[in-house]
C-alpha cells in the first residue's frame, strides 16, 4: 500500500474535495496518513482565491520537498483551484512538483500517480459533466458532514475566479445527494451541511433547492441542516418558505453581501442591489427568528471612492451582521476585474478601509454576543477544547446559529446539550452545563 498524506487549504468545497480525493485513493489501495512524515505521496489541496494563500502554499510544498531525503521516491502534487489558475506557471515557479492536477481531474488521480516522467504531470481539464457520482467521501472526524450538491458556478461576479478554475454550475441528481445523507444519518452524523458555490441556485432539472431542502430535512437522524454559500439573487420565495417549514435547518446563514454601495455591487456585477439585499435580510429574519446572519466584505474593490466605503460601513451598521470575513481587494489573473478595470485604490488605502471595517464589525459581534448571556444555547458537541479553564479541562460545540461554545463539562462528541452562556467575546461565548 503507497501511503498518502492529503493538506487542505482554503473553503469548505475544499475540505470536501479532499474528502472525495482520499476515497478515490483507498479505492486504489492507497493508506491515508495523518501527518506527511513516511508519506510516499504528498497532495496540497488548495484556493485561489487570494494571493497570499498561493504563495503559502508554494512555500510549504517547497518545504514538504524536503522529506526527499528520507523519501526518495517521493510524489508532490498540488491540487485544486491553485493547481487550475498556475497550470501554466507551477511547472517554473516550484521545479519539485511532480504533479498538477484541477477540480475536474480527480478520477484520474490513481493514473497519474502510477505513470513516471521526468517533467511535471499536469491534468486541468475542465469537465461540465464531472459531479462524481456514486464516490462515497471519506469524512474527517467530526460531527458536520459537508454534502457537495453542486459544483461550478455561473455568476462572473468580475472580481472573482472561481468560474475559470471550477467551472460552470451543475448539480448533482437528488436521489444521490439523499442516498448520501442517509448514508451519513446511518453512521451517526446528526449534522449535515450542503455545499456549492451558489447553493441555492440548485437545481436537477426535476427537483430545486427548496425542494431539496424539504427532502434532507425529513431524512431520519439528521438534527441539523446547513448550507452555504447561497447567493442573494437566488433566494426564491419557495427556498424562504422551506426555510419556516423544515425543523431541521438551523437559524444560520451565510450571506455574501462584498459591498454597501450600489456603484459598487454594479461594478462587481453581484446582481442585486442594497435595497434588494436589505429586503432579502428582513424576510429571512422574519421566516427565522434568532438568525445569526454571516457576510463577506471587500474593501478597495476597483474604484471605490470613500462615499462607497462609508455606505458598506452605514449597512453593516444598520444590518448588524453576527460575523464577517473581510479582505482588501486583491485581482486575480484572468478575472473580468482584471483585465478590464483599474486597481486604483492604494494598497495603503486598502489596509486603512479594512481595519475601520474589521473594527466596527468585532464591536458588533462583540454586542450581539454579549447579549446572549444568561440565555440556554442547545450545543451540539465537537470534543475537547484547547482552552482550559485554570485546571479544568473544557469541550466545545456548536449552536444551531453556529456560534461556538466553550464549557468545562466533560461531554461525548456528537451529543447535545444545554449551555447556559455565561460570558462573551466577538467570537465565542462561555458557558456551564444546565441540568
Amino acid at each position: 500500500m503507497r501511503r498518502v498524506y492529503i493538506e487542505t487549504y482554503g473553503c469548505q468545497m475544499n475540505v470536501a474535495d479532499s474528502e472525495l480525493v482520499a476515497s478515490i485513493l483507498r479505492q486504489e489501495g492507497y493508506q491515508i496518513l495523518p501527518t506527511p512524515e513516511g508519506a510516499e505521496v504528498i497532495l496540497l489541496n488548495t484556493c485561489a482565491v487570494r494571493e497570499h494563500a498561493e504563495e503559502r502554499v508554494i512555500g510549504r510544498a517547497s518545504q514538504l520537498s524536503g522529506l526527499r531525503a528520507h523519501t526518495p521516491n517521493l510524489t508532490l502534487g498540488i491540487l485544486g483551484c491553485m493547481a487550475q489558475r498556475l497550470a501554466e506557471t507551477l511547472p517554473e515557479r516550484a521545479p519539485f512538483v511532480d504533479l498538477v492536477m484541477g477540480p475536474d481531474s480527480y478520477r484520474r488521480l490513481p493514473q497519474l500517480l502510477a505513470d513516471t516522467a521526468e517533467e511535471t504531470l499536469l491534468d486541468v481539464r475542465l469537465d461540465r459533466e464531472e459531479d462524481y457520482l456514486g464516490i462515497d467521501p471519506i469524512r474527517r472526524q467530526g460531527v458536520n458532514a459537508w454534502v457537495t450538491i453542486m459544483r461550478g458556478c455561473d455568476k462572473f461576479c468580475t472580481f472573482c475566479i472561481v468560474p475559470f478554475v471550477r467551472g460552470r454550475e451543475r448539480s448533482v441528481p437528488a436521489d444521490e445527494i439523499l442516498r448520501q445523507v442517509r448514508l451519513l444519518a446511518a453512521q451517526g452524523y446528526r449534522e449535515v451541511t450542503l455545499l456549492g458555490q451558489t447553493v441555492n441556485s440548485y437545481s436537477d432539472g426535476e427537483v430545486d433547492f427548496a425542494d431539496l431542502l424539504r427532502s434532507v430535512g425529513q431524512v431520519e437522524g439528521i438534527r441539523r441542516l446547513r448550507f452555504t454559500s447561497p447567493h442573494p439573487s437566488d433566494f426564491t420565495p419557495q427556498v424562504i418558505a422551506a426555510l419556516t417549514e423544515v425543523p431541521a435547518i438551523c437559524p444560520g446563514l451565510h450571506l455574501p453581501l462584498q459591498s454597501g454601495s450600489d456603484r459598487q455591487l454594479e461594478l462587481m456585477r453581484r446582481g442585486y442591489t442594497v435595497a434588494q439585499y436589505r429586503d432579502l435580510v428582513r424576510r429571512l429574519r422574519t421566516a427565522l427568528p434568532g438568525l445569526a446572519l454571516t457576510t463577506d466584505l471587500i474593501a478597495g474593490f476597483c474604484g471605490e471612492t470613500e462615499t462607497d466605503f462609508q455606505e458598506t460601513l452605514d449597512l453593516v451598521g444598520e444590518l448588524r451582521f453576527d460575523s464577517a470575513f473581510m479582505f482588501k481587494y486583491s485581482p486575480r489573473e484572468g478575472t473580468y476585474a482584471h483585465k478590464k478595470m483599474a486597481d486604483d485604490v492604494p494598497e495603503a488605502l486598502k489596509t486603512e478601509r479594512l481595519e475601520r471595517l474589521i473594527g466596527l464589525q468585532e464591536g458588533i459581534s462583540r454586542q450581539i454576543n454579549e447579549g446572549l448571556v444568561g440565555r440556554l444555547a442547545e450545543v451540539l458537541v465537537e470534543g475537547p477544547s484547547k482552552r482550559q479553564q485554570g485546571d479544568t479541562r473544557t469541550y466545545y460545540g456548536r449552536s444551531p446559529q453556529g456560534k461556538t461554545v466553550i464549557f468545562p463539562h466533560e461531554a461525548p462528541a456528537n451529543s447535545l446539550v444545554q449551555i447556559r452562556v455565561q460570558r462573551a467575546t466577538s467570537h465565542t461565548l462561555f458557558g456551564e452545563l444546565s441540568p
